[in-house]
């Protein structure tokens, strides 16, 4: 009778151990990346994800966002965290951060930091690339195009549509250089309500002909079809384009440099793949492959250094392509992003 018992109490141990198991499967998945799609998404497929799938001998998931924490957050209050490894802008990573969407992760003390510059190191991320928004513009239809942003906005001399990215982060300050406020002024300016109403007071003229943007593709989308004249875009996409045969110039006067980061879902169950996985992706030489596929700064000091004369000059961090930028002031944004983006919402729904 007691070795009965005792028989099938092992039976249910066992039993319950297969069972556990079966459920650590099911809740096993592979390492999924998200980034913002296009040509930044390829360039990171053929740097990151080919090269670890190779060397790991695994298989990584790809995911695309638009920005934005609602997911994020969703998945972190739900439980169920299908994301691990995130592109995300500068403020986005800052404010994921402080809400506990993404893990807190001192990235200048993991592997690989010393080779970092220090100025890419963010809380809870670290930098993936650094940007331009520029202006383009088709030169086989246009033969004189805008030289900044003043020029953008006539109409007269340029007719037809405008593209610009539907929010009012990087849409504000590019309306504020079409009024003539200087590219150092462009954050004190709309830190006052006067510079907020100059700003909107400045789309309003241009609202008419904008055409709105939501996905980084669609810019070049547009130019190509011709729904566009010229647009708001972003550098390394253009490029992409041009190496695809496009004939679309890149305005650098007045463009707004930024850095963007990685980071990683709070409570993925890939926490340890992840980190080694974004380990790989801030050593040098997948960052040098990444810079030639796409004219995005990096942030390997190395890798930088071992770039081509000619591959720099087509980075927004060249220092020609640096006079009159603006470099995007995240904390601005995290400060007065979420009344702007109220404002911005309304205004553009009238």
């Amino acid at each position: 009778m007691g070795e009965s018992n005792m028989l099938k109490l092992m039976k249910v141990v066992l039993s319950g151990g297969v069972l556990l198991s079966l459920v650590s499967v099911a809740e096993a998945r592979d390492l999924t990346i998200v980034g913002f799609g296009g040509a930044v998404q390829d360039a990171f497929r053929e740097a990151y994800i080919k090269p670890y799938e190779k060397l790991k001998g695994i298989k990584i998931l790809e995911d695309t966002t638009n920005g934005g924490l609602a997911k994020q957050k969703a998945m972190v209050e739900s439980g169920n965290v299908t994301w691990d490894i995130m592109q995300m802008e500068a403020d986005e990573v800052t404010m994921a951060c402080e809400q506990g969407l993404i893990e807190d992760i001192d990235w200048s003390k993991q592997k690989n930091a010393d080779e970092i510059d220090p100025s890419q190191f963010k809380e809870c991320g670290v930098g993936a690339l650094a940007w331009a928004k520029i202006i383009t513009y088709d030169a086989d239809k246009i033969a004189e195009g805008p030289k900044n942003w003043a020029d953008f906005w006539n109409v007269e001399k340029w007719p037809g549509k405008r593209g610009l990215r539907k929010t009012a982060k990087l849409t504000m300050e590019i309306a504020l250089m079409a009024d003539g406020v200087p590219t150092s002024d462009i954050y004190e300016v709309l830190a006052t309500k006067e510079g907020q109403d100059r700003a909107f007071k400045k789309l309003d003229e241009l609202k008419p002909h904008v055409q709105w943007w939501e996905s980084g593709a669609q810019p070049q989308e547009w130019l190509s079809s011709g729904d566009v004249v010229m647009t708001a875009g972003y550098n390394g996409r253009v490029d992409a384009a041009q190496n695809e045969g496009k004939n679309f110039a890149i305005v650098w006067d007045g463009q707004i440099n930024s850095l963007e980061y990685w980071g990683i879902m709070k409570d993925t169950p890939n926490i340890k793949e992840a980190i080694e996985f974004v380990e790989f992706m801030m050593t040098k030489d997948p960052q040098v492959v990444f810079a030639n596929a796409i004219p995005y700064g990096v942030s390997n000091v190395k890798a930088m250094d071992a770039l081509s004369p000619e591959r720099l000059a087509k980075l927004p961090s060249s220092p020609e392509n640096l006079k009159n930028a603006i470099r995007f002031d995240a904390e601005f944004w995290i400060d007065h992003g979420e009344e702007l983006a109220e404002r911005f919402a309304s205004w553009v729904s009238q």
